[in-house]
């Protein structure tokens, strides 16, 4: 019997371990991302802190700085032109989403025919939330879920019919309105703060090395939602087994 549940442990514990770290520096498979993640040579504008590991390719990191570019024919200028201030956290976050090889724990499928997974509720840090609604409260859309509900005919993305330009601000009332509704709940609005090992920044200083591997490793031990992961739950399967023994 204790030969038993120490053949039981052990496979229990070395499956939960597998699958802590098989979240961990992976890339989506999604329309543009590596299919593993590594070093660049060099990334354009605002990807370059990804560069050292990165799960976007330098053709990638450029597309992500075009208006209406190559990657999703998608036109940030449908209600008139983006402020340039509200721009640059638009290409912040297809750098995060195309180039991070820390979102391993809020991957999760999709149903899209461009794509067979997306993120989902990554914690986003505070400052970076903010700060993205501050820079855009005064440009203007149509739409709340940038998603879906656009008129492609033309190829491009265009506001429906009889929908009107607004303002972010009314659009979006609250940063969280913004960071969590404009992508399907992509990201998860929190009041967690950078720096403190929590949450998915945006924005950093490579030279300080990238935060967002330490917060993705926190994850994957504690869950996504830093609830106990479901895997744990394999702690329990010695006792389940013997119990049937």
């Amino acid at each position: 019997m204790a030969a038993r549940w120490a053949v039981l442990g052990l496979l229990a514990a070395c499956v939960a371990s597998a699958a802590k770290e098989s979240v961990l520096n992976v890339c989506m498979d999604a329309k543009h991302h590596k299919t593993q993640p590594g070093p660049e040579g060099a990334l354009h504008g605002q990807c370059a802190p990804w560069k050292d590991n990165a799960c976007c390719t330098a053709e990638t990191s450029t597309g992500a700085h075009q208006d209406q570019s190559y990657l999703y024919n998608f036109n940030w200028n449908h209600c008139g032109v983006m402020p340039e201030k509200c721009k640059q956290h638009f290409i912040q976050d297809t750098c995060l989403y195309e180039c991070s090889p820390n979102l391993g724990p809020w991957i999760d499928q999709a149903d899209n025919s461009w794509r067979r997974e997306r993120i989902l509720n990554v914690p986003l840090c505070k400052e970076d939330c903010e700060l993205w609604w501050e820079a855009c409260k005064d440009a203007v859309t149509c739409r709340e879920n940038w998603h879906k509900g656009w008129n492609w005919t033309s190829g491009t993305n265009r506001c429906p019919r009889g929908s009107t330009c607004q303002l972010f601000k009314y659009v979006f009332p609250r940063p969280a309105d913004l960071c969590e509704k404009i992508w399907s709940n992509s990201y998860k609005y929190t009041t967690e703060h950078r720096g403190g090992g929590r949450c998915i920044q945006m924005w950093f200083d490579p030279a300080n090395g990238n935060p967002n591997v330490a917060v993705a490793k926190y994850y994957a031990q504690n869950g996504r939602d830093a609830s106990p992961a479901p895997w744990a739950v394999l702690l329990l399967l010695p006792a389940a087994l013997l119990s049937l023994l």
